[in-house]
């Protein structure tokens, strides 16, 4: 594995998006970061195509009022693939985390938070 800049502008589009829009409580650019058959899992709960990702995006991101900050990333085993460590607070999960994204034309097709 090779690491990737740890600056977000340096970090792939939609991974900058799920960052950016988090921080900002933009929802519908939070959604539109991810592919229509998007898969998520965070900790074994399972959200599938961006219905999926909405309704973890309220329950657990931006409907708590979570805030990313940039802890390390780097690239992951396959070509598309990347594993960041967040640092993670708001009113929900607060803490360091490894999320690791799988990207497909641009967009987030995968992400395992673990």
């Amino acid at each position: 594995m090779t690491d990737i800049p740890r600056k977000d502008n340096e970090l792939p589009h939609a991974v900058r998006v799920f960052i950016d829009a988090t921080n900002h409580g933009d929802s519908e650019a939070f959604v539109a970061a991810f592919t229509p058959d998007a898969h998520l899992n965070d900790w074994g709960r399972e959200f599938h195509g961006r219905d999926g990702v909405r309704s973890w995006n309220r329950t657990d991101n931006i409907g708590v009022q979570a805030h990313f900050e940039l802890v390390s990333a780097e690239r992951g085993p396959g070509e598309d693939s990347y594993r960041l460590r967040l640092k993670v607070s708001g009113n929900g999960y607060n803490g360091n985390g490894p999320m690791e994204f799988e990207l497909r034309d641009g967009l987030i097709a995968g992400l395992r938070i673990s």
